[in-house]
């Protein structure tokens, strides 16, 4: 979803940056088969410098990592905080748009409290399980981060099966946790998605007609009027 959102989003004439901000080798680096390299806590630690932290891809975005193995906020010294701070501050102004592949970690915390402004997006599915996760998702953040907005996408769905797993998240929120939610729309399920993947293109380009490639060039024309969105996955 996030390789074929920035393709989208590149393609529409943005500076696309992907950072992988997940503990555990499951995010968007890992999934797209790049080699280990520099991250942005080798360059908050002065070991890298911030140009080697970036790969772009033939997709048409960049790809950079926030760290190797897990990082708990908690955990960082103030002055190790601020530099790491500083270097994603200095990454996110180098691009148009930053899309953040984002956990929450055993402190319902995002890897960096400047990332709790950005713009969360809950990604979910049809699934009961992913819709259960979804919303604890949501009643932790909103814990943790106090009364905001969030923003759904719902992947695997066509509009109307779409609209009636947000409209009931959407109400649960509202009604327990006094919590709006805002939808971003979906995109359906396509074999096309797959086919693309396996011949290391995005979909728009290798199937530009396909149903995901038309929600995904309506998403892309969603973000591209924000200066940063951030993805919290499930």
């Amino acid at each position: 979803m996030l390789a074929n959102l920035g393709a989208s989003m590149a393609a529409a004439g943005n500076a696309v940056l992907l950072l992988d901000a997940c503990a555990a080798p499951r995010g968007i680096a890992a999934q797209l088969g790049m080699q280990p390299g520099a991250t942005l806590q080798d360059v908050a630690r002065q070991e890298r410098a911030l140009n080697e932290v970036s790969q772009l891809m033939p997709q048409g975005f960049g790809v950079a990592t926030l760290t190797r193995g897990p990082l708990r906020r908690g955990a960082l010294d103030i002055d190790s905080a601020r530099r790491l701070a500083n270097a994603f501050g200095v990454l996110a102004s180098q691009t148009d748009i930053l899309l953040v592949d984002a956990e929450l970690d055993a402190d319902d915390a995002l890897p960096l409290a400047s990332m709790d402004a950005g713009d969360i997006v809950i990604q979910v599915s049809t699934d009961p399980a992913s819709i259960k996760t979804a919303y604890g998702l949501i009643k932790r953040l909103n814990a943790r981060l106090g009364r905001r907005p969030f923003q759904v996408l719902v992947t695997g769905a066509g509009e109307k099966e779409a609209k009636i797993v947000f409209d009931n998240m959407a109400q649960a929120a509202n009604r327990y946790l006094a919590v709006q939610l805002h939808s971003v729309g979906s995109v359906p399920a396509d074999e096309h998605v797959t086919r693309a993947a396996k011949l290391g293109r995005s979909v728009t380009d290798a199937f530009p007609l396909a149903r995901a490639s038309v929600a995904f060039r309506r998403l892309a024309g969603q973000f591209g009027m924000t200066e940063a969105g951030l993805l919290a996955r499930i």
